[in-house]
């Protein structure tokens, strides 16, 4: 193990392969937490609505939903959504074996997404990319990390309009801690930067509630928020929130239009929050050199 390490600190070109050919394979479990978290969520939120049911009345009328299949992120294993084919390990090769089955089911030739090798894919880039800006060191794997944790999140808020805690609030724990070590931003910053990008959201929630009666976001895209200020500090929220903004407004006013849907219908705002999270931890000093140099034109 210390070997592989100092062979990754002497050669930038190994850590980085080695990131992403890692990231590939941590993208294949990604695509299995972005499917199953939301449905282990649903279930358990059913399960305790049915005890507080059943507690509440007294009688037999509403009992626990009783599921003996196990259901987590590991078990049952994959299997074709049609056909109930087993996936097996050479199924399975990120990226690869999609290719090599040319997007369908080995048995029954249903289509198999393209989504998922583009997870797969994604993974792996963005998280060479975080490895090779930071280099090899704690800077470089937090941030690699902390790209896994956004993806997972991104994609579940797309599918489902949830922002699990069990993402977001691991991704600002972890910041808090690493930030002990000063990767990022000082323990102070940090500290600030989490309760500011609470409040921010929070206090924009109950004003647009105030005023309009409606709710114009979760209270997951708090934490999400205040993950984010943990990592890259009170100083860069404003980037974080501008570049979401911006990125929101374009890509959802754009879908609207596209697909032809009501505007008032909603739009997670969790995925634009990590998109500017991520490219803020990385350039979020430069984001702040262009804004100066526009404005003193």
């Amino acid at each position: 193990m210390s070997e592989m390490l100092q062979l990754m600190a002497d050669s930038p070109t190994f850590f980085i392969g080695f990131v992403f050919v890692l990231s590939l394979l941590v993208g294949s479990f990604l695509n299995v937490v972005i499917y199953r978290l939301p449905v282990m969520m649903e279930r358990a939120w059913q399960s305790e609505c049915d005890q507080y049911l059943a507690q509440k009345n007294s009688t037999q009328l509403a009992e626990p939903t009783s599921n003996d299949q196990v259901f987590n992120l590991v078990k049952p294993d994959s299997t074709c959504p049609k056909c109930q084919h087993k996936i097996r390990a050479w199924e399975n090769i990120p990226v690869i074996s999609w290719l090599f089955l040319k997007g369908k089911c080995s048995q029954c030739k249903n289509p198999i997404s393209i989504r998922y090798p583009m997870v797969e894919l994604a993974t792996g880039l963005l998280s060479a990319l975080a490895a090779w800006h930071f280099g090899f060191g704690l800077a470089g794997f937090a941030a690699v990390l902390a790209t896994w944790l956004l993806i997972a999140m991104t994609f579940i808020d797309l599918d489902t309009m949830l922002l699990p805690d069990q993402l977001t609030l691991s991704l600002l724990w972890i910041g808090l801690l690493i930030s002990i070590e000063s990767p990022f931003v000082s323990t102070q910053d940090a500290i600030i930067g989490a309760a500011l990008g609470y409040l921010c959201l929070w206090s924009i929630y109950w004003a647009f509630k105030l005023i309009t009666g409606k709710e114009g976001m979760g209270y997951g895209d708090f934490k999400l928020l205040a993950a984010l200020g943990a990592w890259v500090g009170w100083q860069h929220l404003a980037v974080v929130i501008l570049l979401s903004s911006f990125v929101g407004a374009i890509i959802g006013i754009s879908l609207l239009s596209l697909q032809g849907k009501d505007k008032s219908q909603p739009i997670p705002f969790g995925p634009y929050l990590a998109i500017a999270g991520w490219l803020t931890l990385l350039y979020g000093d430069w984001f702040v050199d262009l804004y100066w140099q526009w404005l003193l034109l």
